[in-house]
């Protein structure tokens, strides 16, 4: 469905499917394997005229469509009404999905297609998808179009280009004008092809001759992409414009790629461990998976674009443009075998990196919860705060089914280290549910037992309007000691309802920054063709508030990079379920955390202005604020290798003002800092216009500092327990 090239709008992070009660790794969004193109690349004709040849609906597809609407009208968790709202959503979304920059439709198409604007329901309805068909065949038509010019520009235009004058590409144009005609859509397209020049130019240092050998590649390869899309591909990607104008989260599957859809949940934590979308032409991580090959290597990070990859020592073989599951075939392989990516770090950059990652099976041990001890200086003493590692909810279903008495649960798990940890003496416990994406509803349940004696946990409202309350029965209380949850914005699902049932019973403290905010559940439906993935329940806290959209909102909020990328998280989301509340369930607030706010907030605010790993993260995040209005790139080479020192100088300077401040001695240069011998996770999440942000810290005979999220964390606890030691006082004086 999904060619490497074709464009995708943010509705495609529905890619980061959120299945049951977590997000779960896919990679796939075509069930057809990779089809052997018409031509060798190298042998493409380049003429549309030949090459071009419209694709066209199966005479089924008609029948399959209708039976797509039926399961949504009676089995969605909203009402689903077709009307003209809908036709006008959906044909705004589909023209977005293909070309989200404005690089291939012109004004004159977008005009045309406006007749359409209150009709596809009633086509729909009908089983016509013939409009779907048509729109992309002008679509594809276009892209060849564009190929084509690229490829002859590159290959036949013997012009140099002039790096000199004052030019510049916008970086997002999501929101510009639709080219006016022709000869702009050309204007475009030939400051991109200046740009991809320059950007091989200062990278790779490479001369034209070996500059314009890559970009014909690159270019005839993307072409070869773009011949091999069937009817099938087009079919899909017109349903998934029509279920998820209702819910990011519902989706048909063809019968081909609902068996790639499963297999690659059964194959989500094999290769390398990372979640994998398509934009525009690249192949980005959307996330990844704890425990993972490439979470261990630790320098693939969200948002990175994969341009290329490479087997061994073997060359790369370059994938820009390609569809996102061929090269997930490339990402995939043996265990213990290795692949190299090439990467683009961020949204925007176009400093090449190289990653080289061996492949493995993540094991269930990988990850488990850990447990560590984190010593903190508060207040002229060193105190002892365990620390409770969940990289997500989980349980050996098939052990518990075997009654195997041995069986494996996150829930068993973190009660185990919590004895330890008690035995250890530690004075307070911090539960990290950092990039936590979910997983076993019951495990969450179950692990929200341990801090209380019993009680309702979470509600799950179905679509008929039911309403299931569940909770903890057992009145065992395994720890009952001060406790602080620490999120962020990639702590989904389970972690929410976790996060939120003890900021409701005021069992402990919320840290961290706004969570994901996906609460809703989607389920699995057959079909006499394929199958539909289905949202079918929502999630309610037992205040009654959902967690869908909003996610938990923090009780002391910390400074996250994460927050400054505007495509993670469920409001990113064009199309997702709103936020409401429904009635609350009964419980009992253990304690009274929320007059404590005010003056922990006050405290923790006052660390944060003198602490050099927060100011350090603060500084990136402005920079990343300061960069995203920054729209344009220039095409001036002199001026692009100014700001490219000026980026460079700035991240010498930032990290040698922490390492001065924390009596380390700091880099004499730009070189010695990206060769030093240990990096560190100070990774700026990059979205528009960001530079990454490597803080490479400390050599390999300084000892590793303390996470600065856990140490503040544990420094919150530790006023907790003063203050709450303070009201205690008052109260016997009283």
């Amino acid at each position: 469905m999904k060619n490497g090239i074709m464009k995708n709008s943010k509705i495609k992070q529905a890619a980061k499917f959120l299945l049951g009660f977590g997000i779960s790794a896919t990679v796939s969004f075509s069930g057809l394997q990779a089809q052997q193109p018409l031509y060798l690349p190298a042998d493409i004709p380049l003429d549309v005229n030949v090459i071009f040849e419209e694709l066209m609906p199966e005479p089924g597809y008609a029948e399959i469509t209708q039976d797509i609407i039926r399961q949504l009208t009676r089995n969605h968790y909203s009402e689903i009404n077709l009307n003209d709202e809908f036709s006008s959503q959906m044909l705004d979304s589909f023209i977005k999905t293909l070309d989200i920059s404005r690089i291939y439709f012109t004004q004159a198409d977008i005009d045309e297609f406006e007749q359409y604007r209150t009709q596809l329901d009633d086509l729909l309805l009908a089983g016509d998808v013939n409009f779907g068909y048509m729109i992309f065949n002008r679509y594809r038509e276009r892209l060849m179009d564009r190929l084509v010019y690229t490829i002859k520009r590159i290959e036949e235009d013997p012009e140099d280009f002039d790096f000199t004058v004052n030019e510049f590409i916008v970086v997002d144009r999501a929101e510009a004008p639709w080219p006016a005609d022709e000869d702009a859509l050309t204007e475009l397209w030939r400051k991109r092809i200046k740009s991809n020049v320059l950007s091989m130019k200062l990278d790779d240092e490479s001369d034209m001759t070996e500059i314009r050998e890559v970009l014909s590649k690159r270019f005839r390869s993307q072409l070869s992409q773009v011949l091999k899309t069937n009817g099938l591909d087009v079919y899909q990607r017109y349903m998934d414009a029509m279920t998820m104008t209702f819910d990011p989260h519902t989706q048909y599957y063809a019968p081909r790629a609902a068996e790639n859809f499963n297999m690659s949940m059964r194959l989500s934590l094999e290769g390398i461990g990372a979640v994998l979308t398509t934009e525009d032409e690249y192949t980005k991580v959307v996330s990844i998976v704890t425990g993972g090959p490439a979470d261990m290597a630790g320098e693939l990070q969200p948002t990175d674009r994969i341009v290329g990859v490479a087997q061994g020592d073997l060359p790369y073989v370059d994938v820009l443009g390609w569809r996102v599951d061929d090269v997930v075939q490339l990402i995939r392989g043996e265990k213990g075998s290795v692949v190299r990516l090439a990467v683009l770090p961020g949204a925007s950059s176009l400093e090449r990196k190289e990653i080289s990652i061996t492949r493995d099976t993540v094991k269930l041990e990988d990850q488990s919860a850990k447990k560590e001890i984190v010593e903190v200086e508060y207040e002229g003493r060193t105190h002892k705060i365990g620390v409770i590692d969940l990289p997500t909810f989980y349980i050996d279903f098939e052990a518990l089914q075997r009654r195997d008495p041995d069986f494996r649960s996150s829930t068993r798990d973190v009660r185990n280290l919590l004895e330890e940890l008690k035995a250890e003496g530690v004075e307070g416990v911090v539960v990290d549910l950092r990039r936590n994406g979910g997983g076993s509803l019951s495990e969450a349940n179950s692990l929200v037992g341990l801090f209380i004696r019993r009680g309702p946990t979470v509600q799950v409202r179905d679509a008929d309007g039911n309403n299931i309350v569940q909770g903890d029965s057992d009145p065992e209380l395994v720890y009952d000691g001060p406790l602080a949850v620490l999120v962020n914005r990639l702590s989904a699902s389970a972690s929410e309802i976790f996060a939120g049932a003890i900021q409701d019973y005021q069992r402990g403290i919320v840290l961290g920054s706004q969570t994901f905010g996906k609460g809703t559940v989607q389920e699995l439906i057959p079909l006499g063709e394929g199958q539909m993935k289905i949202t079918r329940a929502k999630f309610y806290r037992i205040s009654g508030e959902s967690t869908q959209h909003k996610g938990v909102t923090p009780d002391i909020v910390m400074p996250d990079l994460y927050d400054t990328a505007e495509d993670i998280g469920e409001s990113a989301l064009p199309t997702a379920l709103p936020w409401d509340t429904i009635d609350p369930n009964y419980y009992r607030p253990y304690s009274d955390l929320k007059t404590l706010l005010p003056s922990l907030n006050s405290l923790h605010q006052s660390r944060l202005g003198t602490d050099p790993d927060f100011a350090f993260i603060e500084a990136q995040i402005n920079r990343a604020l300061e960069n995203k209005e920054k729209n344009q790139l220039t095409l001036n080479e002199a001026e692009l290798i100014g700001e490219r020192v000026e980026a460079d100088q700035w991240r010498l300077d930032i990290t040698n003002t922490r390492r001065i401040a924390k009596g380390q001695e700091p880099y004499e240069s730009v070189a010695a800092m990206d060769d030093s011998s240990e990096v560190e996770e100070d990774i700026v999440e990059n979205t528009a216009g960001v530079e990454p942000v490597v803080d490479n810290e400390v050599d390999s005979d300084e000892e590793e500092d303390a996470d600065p999220y856990l140490v503040e964390s544990g420094k919150i606890l530790l006023d907790m327990i003063g203050l709450q030691m303070e009201e205690r006082s008052v109260a016997l004086r009283q």
